[in-house]
């Protein structure tokens, strides 16, 4: 390489698109929308604004710490994609962005160690089970109490703490539920890592309310994580990688639909043939497995009630991701 491509933010490797940038009329109708936005009110923490950091890149400015650290901040959960009147892509150009940040940004010590023991963790549900006997034990012991003067001075430590869940006792679930009544169709079902190791009564409810509703529900054992979080991070070659496995588990189970009951796998899940497009072996097989893939209300909307409904004297929040 040229000193001068060692120089500019990006590199030839799906850079953030100029043609989605230039989508970007810069309306602010993205702004309230914004968490990051909302909580300190930078314009370079906005979508526009970190938009605008995208097209100095692409004209050859530098990726400084400060550039990295706007796109470090945001939280992507793209409220700002359905709020934008002219359609603009953020989430491929976050996710792009990412990728290269993740290639050329050089992280600190501290950020290396932090990012390695997470992805060495977290998208491995078999390690994350692991967890449930020594979390269970702190949960129970008390030994908070005495750690909270630490957790005081360590705020990503007490962040996880505080992320921590209850832990009740898994509910196990065959590799397939049959349909109640007549089988109305057959649904593919995503697991996930996070998911399945310490919210089980999540998927199992999933399961049934399914199977209730005339699915029959597979459940492959040889399913692992989605790549949702390397997507997320900008690592590409992982998040590809985990892309084919579950490819793989899922190609020949005879679906009509794959059901996800996590937002952020499901919006990764529907990219697969964009993630996977330069794969000549899977690219195809990405993009047709994408095709199926529901959130469990979308799937629930579309086939519409048949189970017997019974009122329940409850408030409930939905979150439409």
């Amino acid at each position: 390489m040229t000193a001068d491509v060692f120089s500019s933010a990006f590199d030839d490797h799906r850079p953030p698109r100029l043609d989605l940038i230039n989508d970007c009329v810069h309306c602010g109708f993205c702004l309230p929308t914004c968490p990051t936005y909302v909580l300190w009110g930078e314009e370079a923490d906005s979508p526009r604004g970190r938009i605008y950091l995208m097209e100095t890149g692409l004209a050859g400015e530098p990726m400084t710490d400060s550039m990295v650290q706007h796109f470090d901040r945001c939280l992507g959960c793209m409220a700002c994609v359905t709020a934008c009147p002219s359609g603009v892509r953020y989430d491929r150009l976050i996710e792009d962005t990412r990728a290269q940040v993740e290639r050329r940004h050089p992280r600190t010590r501290a950020e290396r160690l932090l990012r390695g023991a997470i992805f060495r963790l977290f998208p491995y549900p078999r390690r994350l089970r692991l967890l449930r006997g020594p979390l269970r034990a702190y949960q129970a012991s008390g030994v908070r109490r005495l750690l909270g003067p630490l957790l005081a001075r360590t705020p990503t430590l007490a962040t996880l703490e505080s992320l921590a869940p209850r832990l009740r006792r898994p509910e196990r679930l065959p590799e397939r539920v049959p349909a109640v009544g007549p089988r109305r169709a057959v649904v593919g079902m995503l697991t996930g890592c996070v998911q399945r190791a310490f919210f089980p009564d999540v998927n199992a409810a999933t399961a049934r309310v399914l199977a209730a509703e005339g699915c029959d529900v597979v459940l492959p054992r040889a399913q692992g994580c989605c790549g949702a979080l390397s997507v997320h991070t900008g690592r590409e070659a992982e998040a590809q990688r985990f892309a084919r496995s579950l490819i793989d588990a899922f190609e020949d189970a005879g679906v009509d639909y794959l059901v996800v009951n996590a937002a952020g796998c499901g919006s990764s899940l529907k990219e697969y043939g964009d993630l996977l497009r330069d794969d000549p072996s899977y690219a195809e097989r990405a993009a047709a497995l994408a095709a199926k893939v529901r959130d469990v209300s979308e799937v629930l909307v579309e086939l519409g009630p048949v189970a017997l409904r019974h009122p329940l004297p409850l408030s409930v929040v939905y979150h439409d991701a």
